[in-house]
């Protein structure tokens, strides 16, 4: 690790911060026929350890592996964007050599600057001429609005703005390296296939043969290999990329991120969910219909969301007409005071009729063992779930029925797989050009082992190992659930084993704070407006206040300093906090 840093400060000490100044050094010999290098491996300390810089201020950057960290004596060639006409109007071709950008934007003026990612974009010097690019695409996994406007960006990137001619499909996922047919790619083959949904190049989950996968690239001659897919695609990507680092092969692997949920950790989104709330709005808006159209009518909608409920949160905010909203996050209870039927009821009193839209994952718990397949899995390692939205409408009608307290009409409606197959939207279509133009700055400039993202509106590079270590999840303790509980009038429904599962479940608050709740936040920013109840049954609010209180109050006002920097371990409580923070 020490020699990686010193690495990089003799390369930062020899180059200059201006339009021109070199990406690494180019002490290579040239070699331009070579379409395939092999290199020595360099220091073991390279092997899977990661990539850190430190700075002043507890400045960190987590680096993503670059060609020249284990292969020897690479060439660089000058950018030819700097040529190319459609760059000629922009003021700074390329990105400066010490951008990066901050995973936390949200910051105390005492913080320290935290964690950052190498920033995206063009560099002055590509390892890689444009005649010997030899690239490869695939996509796997589930369907996702998308994937044919990353497919096609990827394309015409390469080739309009590298001069890259030399383009593979690989068909049906990860399998289809060593067992299916390969498709050439041209910008004119894919001049229209962002209007489609799907992928024209096919998928399938599961299939990852590591040996094979990596043989296959080696013996077609790849050198860019683009893996479109979620988390478990994107781990399937990170063992690729370290056999071929094992290999010593000059092959840059790089990933794009796809799930529809939005569950994939440090990024701000993931390209199709904006596609999927907004079909998702049609559902709604036809249970909906349905419901008042009828006395105590009941439509309920499931939506996707496996692990994390952003879709069934973001689309209930958005459409107004949801009178409840069920994700996986936040447990709930049907029968008893302050449950779900008792709630229903309720509603339905007041307004003649109700929305209900839950989550796929929402209520697994619920669903007795018999019917449910919590231990089988598909070929991505995904748990089977149960059909929550059939179960929970035929619980319903069963209460109902057997109370005999009223009649009610439901309507249950799944769009999962017609949302899963649309086209990409307006804004997804412009997100996706970006995600695909930025991958291909990437692998161009030699950097591997990475997906590429935004992080706070700005599109970085980020090491496998961070968006596979954890999903993204909604924080139902965060004001982006506060806000849709307020907008539904709903209860949270949280029982008490509940309030303690999630206070065992609970980081330590940092001093640097997350952007808003949705896609990044502190699970301890507990902010409700003055006005607002925060729905906690079963003395929930007392609970809540009591976890956000100080460690220990003790006599004279005086808050204990874990830091044990302040005199006698003794903070004064008048500035409301320690001295040493």
């Amino acid at each position: 690790m020490e020699s990686m840093s010193n690495s990089l400060v003799s390369q930062k000490s020899h180059r200059s911060l201006g339009l021109r100044s070199p990406i690494c050094p180019t002490n290579a010999i040239p070699d331009r026929k070579l379409r395939l290098r092999r290199g020595r491996a360099m220091a073991p300390e390279f092997g899977n350890m990661r990539k850190l810089v430190h700075g002043e201020s507890g400045y960190v950057l987590e680096d993503v592996p670059h060609l020249s960290d284990y292969v020897s004596g690479l060439p660089t060639y000058p950018n030819p964007l700097q040529d190319n006409p459609a760059y000629s109007v922009v003021k700074q071709y390329f990105v400066n050599v010490d951008d990066t950008v901050a995973q936390q934007i949200v910051v105390h003026k005492s913080s320290p600057r935290g964690t950052h990612f190498r920033r995206a974009g063009p560099r002055q010097r590509v390892y890689f001429e444009s005649d010997e690019v030899h690239a490869c695409i695939v996509t796997c996994g589930g369907l996702c609005p998308g994937l044919n406007t990353v497919i096609r960006e990827i394309v015409c990137g390469l080739a309009y703005m590298y001069g890259v001619s030399k383009i593979l499909g690989i068909e049906g996922g990860y399998k289809g390296f060593y067992a299916r047919n390969t498709l050439p790619l041209t910008p004119k083959s894919v001049n229209d296939i962002h209007k489609r949904g799907g992928t024209i190049l096919g998928t399938s989950r599961g299939g990852h043969a590591t040996s094979k996968i990596v043989d296959s690239i080696e013996d077609r001659g790849i050198n860019q290999v683009y893996i479109i897919g979620g988390d478990g695609t994107q781990k399937g990507a990170s063992v690729i990329f370290e056999e071929i680092k094992r290999r010593g092969l000059k092959v840059s692997v790089v990933g794009i991120p796809k799930t529809i949920d939005n569950d994939i950790a440090v990024i701000d989104k993931s390209f199709g969910f904006d596609t999927a709330v907004e079909e998702a709005q049609r559902a709604i808006n036809a249970a909906h219909v349905e419901a008042e159209s009828i006395e105590h009518g009941i439509g309920v909608v499931k939506l996707m969301g496996r692990y994390s409920g952003f879709i069934a949160m973001y689309a209930t905010l958005a459409s107004r007409d949801v009178d409840c909203c069920l994700i996986p996050e936040s447990p709930f209870y049907l029968e008893g005071n302050g449950g779900l039927f008792e709630f229903i009821e309720k509603r339905l009193k007041e307004n003649g009729h109700m929305v209900i839209v839950v989550a796929e994952g929402a209520g697994q718990e619920l669903i007795a063992e018999s019917m449910r397949s919590m231990d089988h899995e598909d070929a991505s390692g995904n748990k089977l779930l149960q059909d929550i939205g059939l179960w929970l409408s035929q619980k319903i009608k069963h209460y109902f029925s057997s109370k005999k307290k009223m009649i009610i009409n439901l309507k249950y409606i799944d769009p999962t797989y017609m949302i899963r197959a649309v086209p990409s939207n307006a804004s997804d279509n412009v997100y996706c050009t970006l995600l695909a133009q930025s991958a291909v700055h990437g692998a161009m400039a030699g950097y591997t082992g990475f997906t590429v993202a935004p992080v706070n509106g700005r599109h970085a590079y980020i090491p496998f190992y961070r968006i596979t270590e954890t999903q993204n999840k909604v924080v139902i303790t965060d004001r982006m659930w506060a806000r849709l509980l307020s907008s539904t009038n709903q209860p949270s429904f949280l029982s008490q084993n509940a309030i303690e599962d999630a206070k065992k479940e609970d980081v330590p608050p940092t001093q640097l704070l997350d952007g808003e709740n949705g896609f990044k936040k502190s699970n301890h920013e507990l902010s409700f407006s003055p006005n607002l109840p925060n729905f906690l049954s079963h003395n929930g609010t007392d609970d809540a206040e009591k976890e956000n209180e100080p460690p220990t109050l003790l006599p004279e006002a005086h808050i204990y300093c874990k830091a044990q920097l302040c005199d006698n371990g003794v903070a004064n409580k008048t500035s409301g906090r320690c001295c040493c923070q």
